[in-house]
């Protein structure tokens, strides 16, 4: 057997039908000293956390003394090997036995609802074509409710069974000891209860209603299938190379990185899309950092590799997805509750309605049809779906519009936020210094003013100097380069004595309209000049910020650069409420200090000084390009590294949870309103059937509107 870490181990479980196998199994596992469990039955999976007592066997041992397959999750394997009983539920099966199952009972159908096609022993051709469905087309509910029964247990699966097996079994009563066998033995179609004597068969019920169940349980195993398809895609762009640690491979135009790296030889242009959502290709030389599965769409590379398997970034970002498909939210702990004392009632009501209907003088026919529709109609399939398929579809479209939600509970904190704290740099800022600004002296050309102070700053390091020096494609002849530590550089440009750097040191007294670092140039004496060189604001920023403000949030920029500068940056994107010059340790009391005040806090940041706030505050939203430490901190992350997509990932969230709300409402609703109606008579088992199924339908096919979201 595989073994993971003893502190974490992750289970792939086989054999769930419904959210109270997985109620069950995680009762079970947390019965063991030491264990924390919690198992998903939308990802049929159980994520275990012990403290070093308990080892993968013991675990294992016990889901499969519940009844249940299990064993312990190889990420290098995948899902594959995921064998079990667990089988009878893939996508796959479910579709083969609708297939045929369906065509099977239509005949059934018709047959029993249309008197006109009765002929002579019509039953008889019933009873044949009904019995594989019952039988086989039913053979997963029939087998889960056997293992239930063995631990004295019931689930939503033990109502199908009993409702379809109930009606077999009588209609073999009434064909071969009653009345239905006879020749000439005609059946009419009603909405209402059928009851009047042992002439009466259920067959159509039988296979009518395993036929809406398979149906339900095809599009909710089709549903997982589908909204991991995100997850997979990811997954699927990761190269098959292996490569190691530190060791160099090449890269060649048209082919994806192999693995995370730094490049240490050529110049090209890396196409970025699948990480970040930007459709134009990155420049790339020696130095700089690529990540695995881009697209090398210029020159040739030589790339050392840096991280490798499960530490790359489109690993990270596969996990995470995976994480918060795997998580309970609080909506889905309650669905969890309702199903586990569900079912038991239901069957005590079932075998109530049963025993009323003979106590006021009901026929046997009349109380069994009224008992077996309050058993079909109560199957709370939809309650089961409600949470699941909601959270799995929003995570998965979360991850294409670039949105890692690491949990459910994400989902119910961006309901109640009405506070979002801004981080500057990085965030509402791109985090690099560009020229804002250019004002020549009289009589001096931009241009010329540009070339000598490019030149100059081509060869400092500093950020301000970079930031010059990339502000024009032609440079002159550098000679007699010096560094004036504080104040500025000097040499020659063509030959030509020249300086750049503080005004004060320039000797001149001038000032820019614009707030950032102003750089004075001067050449063979002669003042040209000066350059503004400041952190941009993101172009989608102040958009961004009006958006929040629309979704109720107030903003607050809160940063540790000077008030000058906060304040200009928030004027230009409108944020009236600015914090400047705070400490990291600030910026976490900032955050307490919002929350003491009653607000719910959402925190947008990017650094190492923004993790102790992130972690802090209600919704911890971290950029994409940010820090492994903040990133680790934040509850939400921007693949993007757009702080618009904030604004996509709150609606997102929002319109997740209002659906997993609608799911539950529609689903408690449905049963609260139906149950009665089946018990006083008033519904005919396979039109139960029928509403049954239509409701699981409607969970899943509401769930996967969120595909669309955008």
């Amino acid at each position: 057997m595989t073994q993971t870490s003893p502190a974490d181990v992750e289970l792939l479980i086989g054999g769930m039908t419904c959210a109270s196998c997985a109620n069950r199994i995680e009762k079970k596992l947390n019965k063991l000293d030491g264990v924390e469990a919690s198992v998903n039955y939308a990802t049929e999976k159980a994520t275990v956390t012990t403290d070093g007592t308990v080892d993968a066997d013991t675990l294992v041992a016990t889901v499969e003394r519940t009844g249940y397959s299990a064993h312990v999750h190889d990420p290098a394997a995948g899902r594959s090997g995921h064998e079990g009983h667990g089988g009878l539920h893939s996508a796959e099966s479910m579709l083969l036995r609708l297939r045929v199952s369906a065509v099977l009972a239509v005949p059934v159908v018709l047959l029993s609802m249309v008197p006109t096609l009765q002929f002579d022993y019509w039953q008889w051709l019933v009873l044949a074509l009904a019995t594989p469905v019952v039988v086989w087309g039913a053979y997963p509910f029939h087998w889960s409710a056997a293992l239930n029964a063995r631990h004295g247990t019931a689930t939503m699966d033990t109502l199908v069974s009993l409702g379809v097996g109930a009606a077999y079994l009588w209609s073999l009563w009434a064909l071969f000891l009653g009345e239905a066998g006879m020749v000439g033995m005609r059946m009419e179609w009603t909405w209402l209860s059928q009851g009047s004597g042992s002439h009466e068969i259920y067959l159509e019920v039988a296979s009518a209603v395993t036929v809406f169940i398979l149906a339900g349980h095809y599009l909710e195993a089709n549903a997982k299938r589908q909204s991991s398809a995100a997850l997979r895609s990811l997954m699927e762009l990761q190269p098959t190379t292996d490569v190691a640690v530190g060791e160099e491979f090449t890269v060649r135009p048209g082919e994806r990185v192999a693995t995370d790296g730094v490049v240490i030889d050529g110049r090209s242009s890396v196409d970025e899309s699948m990480l970040t959502g930007e459709s134009v290709p990155v420049d790339k030389t020696v130095g700089d950092e690529v990540v695995g599965a881009t697209v090398n769409v210029g020159g040739r590379l030589v790339v050392r590799a840096t991280k490798v398997g499960a530490d790359t970034q489109l690993a990270q970002m596969a996990r995470l997805v995976e994480e918060a498909q795997e998580g309970k939210a609080e909506v889905q702990r309650l669905a969890d509750r309702v199903s586990a004392w569900f079912v038991p009632a239901v069957v005590v009501a079932a075998l109530g309605t049963f025993a009323v209907w003979l106590l006021l003088g009901g026929s046997l026919l009349q109380a069994f049809s009224a008992a077996m529709a309050v058993l079909i109609i109560a199957c709370p399939c939809a309650l089961g779906l409600a949470t699941p398929t909601a959270l799995m579809v929003g995570t998965g479209r979360g991850a294409q519009l670039g949105i890692l939600i690491k949990g459910p509970q994400v989902l119910e904190s961006t309901r109640r936020v009405d506070t979002v704290v801004l981080d500057k740099t990085g965030t509402v800022t791109t985090g690099v210094m560009d020229v804002v600004a250019v004002e020549p002296a009289e009589g001096v050309e931009r241009d010329e003013l540009l070339r000598v102070a490019a030149t100059l700053e081509h060869g400092s390091e500093h950020p301000v100097a970079r930031a010059l020096a990339s502000t024009v494609d032609v440079h002159g002849r550098l000679d007699d380069f010096e560094n004036h530590a504080g104040q500025g550089v000097s040499g020659t440009v063509d030959g030509v004595p020249a300086r750049a750097g503080r005004t004060s040191w320039i000797g001149v007294d001038t000032a820019s309209g614009t707030t950032g670092t102003i750089t004075a140039v001067e050449l063979d004496g002669r003042f040209l000049g000066t350059v503004t060189v400041a952190d941009t604001v993101r172009p989608t920023s102040a958009q961004a910020v009006s958006d929040l403000r629309t979704l109720g949030l107030e903003p607050i920029l809160l940063t540790g650069d000077n008030a000058s500068v906060a304040h200009d940056v928030a004027a230009q994107v409108g944020i009236d409420r600015v914090e400047a010059e705070v400490t990291p340790h600030d910026k976490l009391r900032a955050v307490e200090r919002l929350r003491a005040e009653g607000r719910t806090v959402a925190m947008i940041g990017d650094g190492v000084n923004d993790a102790a706030a992130l972690a802090a505050s209600d919704l911890g939203i971290a950029m994409g390009t940010g820090t492994d430490v903040a990133i680790a901190a934040s509850d939400l992350t921007l693949v993007h590294d757009d702080l618009a997509t904030a604004t996509i990932a709150v609606r997102l969230a929002r319109a997740t949870l209002r659906t997993i709300k609608g799911n539950l409402f529609w689903a408690f609703a449905y049963n609260v309103a139906a149950i009665p109606l089946a018990m006083s008579g008033y519904l005919n088992p396979m039109v139960a059937g029928l509403a049954m199924a239509f409701s699981s339908v409607f969970v899943v096919s509401n769930s996967l509107r969120l595909r669309r979201f955008g």
